[in-house]
């Protein structure tokens, strides 16, 4: 399938080597999303989705900051006119939460690499990926309340998955800012690594990921995204429709020959 990732104004996307690298690209802003940026993500992943070329996702920032959240001064200060009351309630569905979908349910894996702030739907970005490396500039915080709004872009739902509702209401109502060490202690950072190494180490996690049996981690992740809804029963009966797909795959039978072989199995993402 030929590629057809397109830059924009605050995204800059590159796939090498099996790996999408969507980096948000506004340091004058911290890399705040606004209505480009973030349409921007949504045709990527949109994209992504049907790419056999995508093996993994590696998300991140330039100049220092992962993500400081939407640029909501641009659309409701700098912008003019306010928008109308129930605009937002309208929007939203066909933007942040649509991108928020996308990053959950994308089938195969996910990797932020983070430095400065991960604020707002930048810490959802956190939330909704398989592993995050972090250096100790990190910065992790749901500012919602504290601007006098409700949470939006999944924080509810990803929060309470991931620390549990005590620590969910600590980050959404109390505004508790967490930085990289405590984050990982909560189980949010999967790695602490050395400052301005984030995204070299992150992107390290990608390609690994990259290169190893694409159809069975994809599949795997979704198993461990629908589980916390699932009952058992239904969850054995995708586990047994997962396990029928991954092992008519060519990387399972790769994999059994390595074993066989005593030796390091080269998956295709087949």
């Amino acid at each position: 399938m030929l590629s057809r990732y397109v830059d924009v104004d605050g995204l800059s996307i590159s796939l090498r080597g099996g790996v999408l690298s969507l980096q948000l690209d506004d340091p004058g802003k911290r890399n705040a999303l606004n209505d480009v940026s973030l349409r921007g993500l949504i045709d990527a992943l949109e994209l992504a989705q049907n790419d056999q070329n995508v093996r993994a996702v590696l998300l991140s920032g330039a100049g220092g900051h992962f993500c400081s959240g939407f640029d909501i001064v641009e659309r409701n200060v700098d912008g003019g006119e306010r928008p109308r009351t129930g605009a937002i309630q309208r929007r939203l569905p066909s933007q942040a939460h649509r991108l928020i979908v996308q990053l959950c349910e994308l089938q195969v894996p996910v990797v932020s690499g983070v430095s400065g702030y991960a604020v707002g739907i930048g810490m959802q970005f956190v939330l909704a990926s398989d592993f995050v490396v972090a250096d100790r500039t990190a910065t992790f915080w749901e500012p919602f309340v504290a601007r006098g709004m409700t949470p939006d872009s999944g924080a509810t739902w990803l929060a309470v998955r991931a620390v549990g509702p005590l620590r969910a209401r600590r980050l959404l109502m109390l505004g508790q800012r967490l930085e990289a060490d405590v984050a990982a202690e909560w189980g949010i950072v999967h790695e602490v690594a050395a400052d301005g190494r984030a995204e070299a180490e992150a992107r390290e996690l990608a390609t690994s990921l990259a290169a190893g049996p694409t159809v069975a981690l994809g599949l795997t992740r979704r198993l461990i995204n629908s589980a916390a809804e699932a009952r058992l029963r239904d969850q054995l009966d995708s586990e047994a429709y997962a396990l029928e797909l991954s092992s008519r795959s060519p990387d399972f039978r790769e994999g059994l020959k390595a074993f066989v072989e005593k030796r390091q199995p080269t998956f295709g993402g087949r």
